[in-house]
């Protein structure tokens, strides 16, 4: 279904001069975004904004994308988040996320739904909490991630009979990180294999809000070092530019492959992470938040050109390297496997990062919306 939207342009994205602050404009756009990101029919958010022939369609319906969604929104006043829900309020898409989910077989859906009904105070929220523990997160291997929102979510609300996982989750994220090199691994729990010594940026900035999460909470100062060990190791290999970068080496901390370079990494996941650090009593790294918007608003691979793209009305997902399926990230992986030290020399001559991917999806917006609420948008 194509969206009444303006008209995306093929030319290079040059950023615009607006009114107020980058990250308020950045808020704009994200709340205008969400408007026709939602599908009223189904109550969810759609899985991603594609650019086709016929301008902006509408692809597919994400539930994830919705509970982080629900996430940003709960910041934001009822009167805008009643424009992006067509009329409606947030405990209604409250409602729907809590509708189902003792049905869910994915942790990471259930910890985000989790996540958003304690933020919302939502009466269902005892619901997710129950699929939550009955899908037993402290056993067999599972996505760090995951892991992550599980934790972050139960130290939002701690309760007696949360106590014993919370602290088990802690441990377990804690015992998987390497804290002489700062990196999470992609897994915890899973068997030596020819990736598993690769994380992505995921993998990096959900252990340190949940940590840093799990400290505020609790006192625990052991997470709040593993969380700030974390992050400094990010900022230490940040960009020249404040790229956050993709893929990190486990046993060494170095970056295996840069790109590609996400918007939502930019304005919405590193922010709201480091963020979640300092709010614990961890370090300020808010000159890293600062460099990484600058490189959002004026990006060397483009030119200087942005992928905010107010002419479209759209924050575009990435900037990538010119190349046929992930091939710069497989050859970095096997070099890097067979070797910590070795990369594949020459990338960026052979397969530039001048790539725009455009499309656009909600958990976007809600991370953006996450980090920077309404009361905090004019102060950056």
């Amino acid at each position: 279904m194509s969206l009444a939207s303006p008209p995306v342009s093929s030319s290079a994205l040059v950023p615009e001069e607006a009114p107020g602050s980058f990250v308020s404009r950045l808020r704009t756009l994200a709340l205008e975004e969400l408007k026709h990101q939602y599908q009223p029919d189904h109550g969810l958010f759609v899985f991603r904004l594609g650019r086709g022939p016929q301008g902006v369609v509408k692809q597919g319906i994400s539930r994830r994308y919705t509970a982080i969604t629900a996430i940003g929104l709960v910041g934001e006043r009822s009167e805008d988040v009643r424009a992006v829900l067509a009329g409606r309020s947030l405990e209604v898409l409250g409602d729907r996320l809590h509708e189902d989910v003792g049905t869910l077989d994915n942790l990471g859906d259930v910890a985000l739904t989790l996540w958003a009904g304690i933020l919302a105070r939502h009466p269902g929220r005892e619901r997710a909490l129950d699929r939550l523990l009955a899908l037993r997160p402290l056993e067999g291997p599972r996505f760090t991630v995951e892991l992550a929102w599980a934790l972050a979510a139960l130290s939002l609300e701690p309760a007696a009979r949360t106590h014993d996982v919370r602290e088990q989750l802690a441990a377990r994220l804690r015992d998987a990180f390497n804290a002489e090199t700062g990196v999470f691994p992609h897994v915890v729990g899973r068997a030596p294999g020819l990736r598993a010594h690769v994380a992505c940026f995921a993998d990096l900035v959900y252990p340190i809000q949940a940590l840093s999460f799990h400290s505020r909470a609790t006192g625990e100062k052991k997470s709040l070092s593993a969380a700030g060990r974390c992050a400094e190791q990010i900022c230490r290999v940040q960009g020249a530019a404040g790229q956050w970068w993709w893929h990190y080496d486990v046993r060494t901390g170095r970056v295996i492959e840069p790109y590609p370079v996400y918007a939502v990494h930019q304005d919405g996941m590193a922010p709201m992470a480091l963020f979640a650090l300092r709010e614990a009593g961890g370090r300020d790294f808010g000159d890293s938040v600062r460099r990484g918007l600058a490189w959002l608003e004026v990006s060397p691979e483009l030119g200087g050109g942005s992928l905010v793209d107010p002419r479209a009305g759209i924050i575009w997902r990435k900037v990538a390297r010119r190349e046929p399926g992930k091939l710069s990230r497989s050859l970095q992986a096997l070099a890097s496997r067979l070797s910590p030290a070795l990369r594949v020399p020459g990338l960026d001559a052979v397969l530039p990062p001048r790539v725009v991917d455009w499309e656009s999806r909600p958990y976007h917006m809600g991370w953006l919306l996450y980090a920077f609420p309404h009361e905090a948008g004019n102060r950056w």
